[in-house]
């Protein structure tokens, strides 16, 4: 199944990249939106990100084919089965398992480095997006890891011990579990534009801690000049960090006042229309009926030994071959279907924003925007059907109309 969808989604990239190649110049209907200048910086961006994805994604499944076709999972539990031993905890699954998931972690970190870094340093700095030194790229790789770590390893081993001491109904404990932590940590989000140049707002939180997060790569400054803070709206009070310039002015980049509120019009929608909330709740209805089939699952000994673990049943082996390889079609499907769901409430937050009449603003808020993050506005339809949880720039302005 693996190599199913990594055959699909390449044939939906070639598809995406014929179409880059045969569009050189702007298409008639797209002159509103965007100059030929723009146009071709875009198309170059998008046919370097294509070609590196072909290539990093094939890697990937190379990858992942080698880890099966060797044994690779198994092998890699003995080891840290023979690790715990010698640390004085032998035959204690939660040490094995906090080895399994640490050791796993930092290959899959150590083997995904050169990528990232021909990502951040090539592919992104051609384009003038990367803001990251060296010496920030790699502190913030191993602060991220550890914080990771630290997150991940607590969460993963009270999913083993409730999966192990829940008796028969334990996937609704377990999905109480994650509802609680799903909840605990939805506040959380990255200072992104620290890292990149990319313009982005977001509405995120519930209850009484919702907020609009506005990085400060959104807001109108010379092209040249560096920002680092996002700043975040909540119901009551608006923040925007200040970016201190350090190069001299060209041209302007990011939105004006105006266009600030359109796109805080967008976000008030996603608040209004409760698209988070929304969101949240399926994700919940979708876990539990997860960890239910899991239930049905994780003891059957078939599942283990195509794996390659014939004498042990460890507990967080079977979530993970049950939720990555034997879920994998149906969380396909799943995906499918939320990125179309996102699509719709982005239609909505767009047509919130048109009855609060600040269409115009939020239109030429997206063409800035688009023009910013040089995203190439010419798209197969199948391939933006499948990828884009936000439509193409082309259909939001068309559905926001010429007129509030």
């Amino acid at each position: 199944m693996s190599w199913l969808t990594y055959v699909w989604e390449t044939y939906l990239s070639y598809r995406q990249y014929k179409m880059c190649k045969a569009t050189p110049r702007v298409p008639p209907e797209l002159t509103a939106i965007t100059d030929q200048e723009t146009f071709s910086k875009a198309r170059l961006y998008q046919l370097d990100k294509m070609k590196f994805g072909f290539y990093s994604s094939l890697w990937n499944e190379l990858e992942t084919t080698v880890v099966l076709l060797f044994g690779g999972i198994a092998f890699f539990w003995h080891l840290c089965e023979g690790l715990a031993a010698r640390a004085g905890a032998p035959n204690h699954e939660l040490a094995v398992t906090s080895l399994f998931i640490f050791g796993g972690s930092l290959l899959s970190t150590l083997l995904d480095l050169p990528w990232s870094i021909y990502y951040t340093f090539v592919l992104e700095e051609r384009h003038g997006f990367n803001k990251q030194t060296p010496g920030f790229f790699a502190k913030d790789r191993v602060k991220k890891f550890f914080l990771m770590q630290l997150v991940i390893l607590p969460i993963s081993c009270g999913v083993v011990q409730i999966i192990k001491m829940g008796g028969e109904y334990f996937f609704i404990y377990l999905w109480f579990f994650t509802l609680i932590v799903s909840v605990s940590v939805h506040v959380v989000f990255a200072a992104g534009s620290k890292r990149s140049s990319h313009s982005n707002a977001y509405f995120f939180g519930l209850f009484k801690e919702k907020k609009i997060v506005l990085f400060d790569t959104l807001f109108e400054k010379d092209a040249t000049t560096e920002g680092e803070n996002g700043g975040i709206v909540n119901e009551e009070n608006v923040s925007k960090s200040k970016a201190e310039p350090e190069k001299k002015q060209q041209k302007k980049t990011g939105c004006n006042n105006d266009e600030i509120l359109g796109v805080l019009a967008h976000e008030l929608g996603h608040w209004k229309l409760s698209h988070v909330i929304k969101n949240f709740v399926i994700g919940q209805v979708h876990l539990f009926f997860c960890f239910m089939i899991f239930s049905l699952l994780y003891t059957d000994d078939r599942a283990y030994r195509a794996f390659g673990f014939y004498d042990y049943k460890p507990v967080f082996i079977g979530l993970m071959l049950i939720f990555m390889y034997i879920f994998s079609p149906y969380n396909t499907l799943v995906d499918f279907l939320m990125t179309v769901l996102s699509r719709r409430f982005e239609f909505q937050a767009d047509a919130f924003a048109r009855r609060m009449h600040h269409a115009s603003f939020l239109r030429s808020a997206l063409i800035k925007l688009n023009r910013d993050n040089l995203s190439f506005p010419v798209y197969d339809w199948l391939y933006s059907s499948w990828h884009h949880s936000h439509p193409p720039v082309l259909e939001r302005v068309r559905a926001l109309g010429k007129i509030d």
